[in-house]
This record gives C-alpha cells, structure tokens and sequence, in this order.
C-alpha cells in the first residue's frame, strides 16, 4: 500500500491552513508528523481521511486518486487523543463493532478480534468493559479497533497524550512492533521530539502550516534543513546565540569567540543554535566557556534542567543528576564548537557542526 500526496494544501477564509505538502507513504513504517500544537498536523491527517477536502493538490492511493472521495469511502481508520470506545459494549464488542458495521461473518469476526487482541495484548481483558481498564488499556482497545478493520490507512493524532509517562512509554515501544507487523500505512502525529527518534522511519516536521523537512528521523534530528525545524525538533527549545563571521573569525553577541574555520561559513550575520543535552555547566576538552547567570533550577529526578541568562538570551542546559544552583548566581556554561548547529542570515542549515562543513 502506498499514499501520494501531490501539492496538498487547505486555505480557510483567505488564510493558508496548510501549504502545499508533496509527499510519499509507503507500508511497514511510521511516518511521524512533527510540529507544536497549530502547526498544521492534524489539518493535514483530516486531509488524509477525506473529513476535509483540499484546495489544492491531489491525493492518490495505490496510484488511483482519491482527492474527493468521501471517508467512508476510503480504507481508513483514524485513533485520536481521546481515546474513543462504547461504555456499555465488553472490550470484545468495542474491536468487533466496525466488523459489524460492515456486516462480516461471524467467524471472521472472531478471528480477526483475536488477532488485534493479542497483537495489543488486550486478550485477557476482552470480557471487560472499558470503565475497567486501566487508561492504557483502554487505548489498546481503540488502536485494535482501528487495527481490526484492516484499513490501508491508519492515522494517529497524538494518541498518546493523555497517558501518564509509564503508559506512554509502554505503549511507544510497542508501536514499531505493530506499525512492521501491519501491512497499513501508518501517519501518526506528535507534539513531542523523543518520540518521534523513538518511533523512527521517516518524520515530516511542521512550523506554521508548513512541511519544513521531511526524512528519517535520525538524520533530520542531527541535520535539519533550517532554523524553523531544529525549533521543532528541540526540546526543550533550542539555544539560539546571533553571531556574525568575519575576519576568519565567529563572533557570539556579547563577544565571545568561536574557534570555526572561515571557509566554514559565509562572512556576515548568522544564528548558532544548541540543544540543551549538548550544553555542560563542566569544563569539556575543546569547549568555550560562556559566563552566565541562573534563573531557575528543575530538578526532574535522575537529571536537572538550569534555565540560564546569557547575556540576554534565555538558554537551558540538560545537566545529569541533581544539580540546584541558586537564582542569581553566577555560572559558566561550556559550549563545544563540534555540536554547534550554524544557519546563515536565511535561516538554511549553513553547518550540522563548527568543525565540518555542511
């Protein structure tokens, strides 16, 4: 099974919803839509389904085009934030009822119940009724309702969110398993950047209803394509420091100098950006050192979030263990010219590092 998507685009009232997106589905894989809340995602699934028609573009399905078919005419299955099922209805009936629906034989319907329980290890619990499950199970239940009608296509919208952490990451390890066992197209939408890196395949970030970047996780996490998607793909927000090259040197506001060949980047402004795991309040072989002043310390268990001012700008750094400096004091934070992020006075990704060109 395979999805194309050629200039899809949706404007409301003169306003762009969403910009033209060009892009290919296939089976066996996520693909991780990735964007703050109002980025267009969720625009962009209701496309997918048919519950809105485009303005623009054309979307095909197994290369027939589908661009105005109604959703109940399309192989489709949808799992939402909220998780959906019949109070009244026994788990068994809750992922048997779009079988029913669509009037299937009775033995069809069991074996195919079966196979989505068990795929989700829901089936100790098909005599239940959802008020007594626990929240994840009851997700389990709606992902096997959607799995069970066998759809071509099946679209996530942050099904996870409303879970607590132990069941989130639960159920995010066995996502990959379903998503490689399933022989449906998977799109599945988030707000959150470990875990998309934690899904894998392939990641389309979204700022402002546009698509910025599309590519496997991995290598849109390390390279992204610009400045508005490694805002996307950080969290928590990216460091950002203006600078300038010149003079075969890179210049930090405040005047802090970083050791970057000048043939790495072209002469005038640009804007460095790090991720706060890749920052260090500890000295680091081959780091600068940035003097700084905290604003607040949280601790989070096994690691502490340091919110800083550095001269001006607002940065965070990741630090392991239990770290509670004082609002106020001074502080210096190491930033290793190697894990720099560098985009040039367009916002375009001009270096993945200071010490390798792009």
């Amino acid at each position: 099974m395979s999805v194309s998507l050629e200039g899809i685009g949706l404007t409301a009232g003169g306003q762009p919803l969403l910009h033209p997106v060009t892009m290919e589905l296939s089976a066996a894989r996520p693909h991780v839509l990735l964007g703050p809340t109002g980025a267009g995602k969720t625009t962009l699934l209701r496309l997918l389904a048919g519950l809105d028609r485009p303005s623009s573009g054309r979307i095909f399905a197994e290369g027939r085009d589908v661009t105005g078919r109604p959703v109940r005419g399309r192989s489709v299955a949808m799992v939402y934030q909220q998780f959906i099922n019949y109070p009244s209805m026994t788990v068994f009936e809750n992922i048997a009822s779009p079988l029913r629906v669509a009037r299937l034989p009775r033995a069809e319907i069991e074996a195919r119940v079966q196979g989505a329980a068990g795929l989700l290890r829901m089936t100790p619990y098909l005599s239940r009724r959802p008020l007594e499950l626990s929240g994840g199970q009851q997700q389990r239940t709606a992902i096997a309702r959607a799995l069970v009608k066998r759809a071509a296509l099946v679209l996530m919208d942050e099904p996870l969110a409303n879970l607590d952490y132990k069941l989130r990451e639960e159920l995010r390890e066995e996502l990959p398993r379903l998503f490689a066992e399933s022989g449906s197209v998977f799109v599945y939408a988030t707000t959150e950047p470990a875990e998309a890196l934690l899904l894998g395949g392939r990641v389309a970030t979204l700022s402002e209803g546009r698509v910025t970047q599309v590519g496997p996780a991995g290598e849109v996490f390390r390279r992204p394509a610009d400045l508005a998607t490694a805002r996307v793909f950080s969290d928590p927000p990216l460091n950002e420091a203006p600078a300038r090259q010149g003079d075969g040197r890179l210049v930090l506001a405040g005047g802090i100098v970083l050791p970057a060949p000048a043939a790495l980047l072209p002469d005038g402004p640009c804007t460095i950006g790090i991720r706060a795991h890749e920052l260090s309040l500890d000295p680091l072989p081959g780091a600068v050192p940035i003097p700084a002043v905290v604003r607040v310390a949280e601790v989070t268990g096994s690691e502490s979030y340091i919110h800083l001012d550095v001269g001006g700008l607002p940065w965070v750094v990741l630090a392991p263990g239990i770290r509670r400096p004082e609002p106020g004091e001074a502080a210096t934070v190491w930033l290793d010219p190697r894990r720099c992020l560098a985009f040039g006075a367009d916002g375009q990704l001009a270096a993945a590092a200071l010490a390798e060109p792009a």
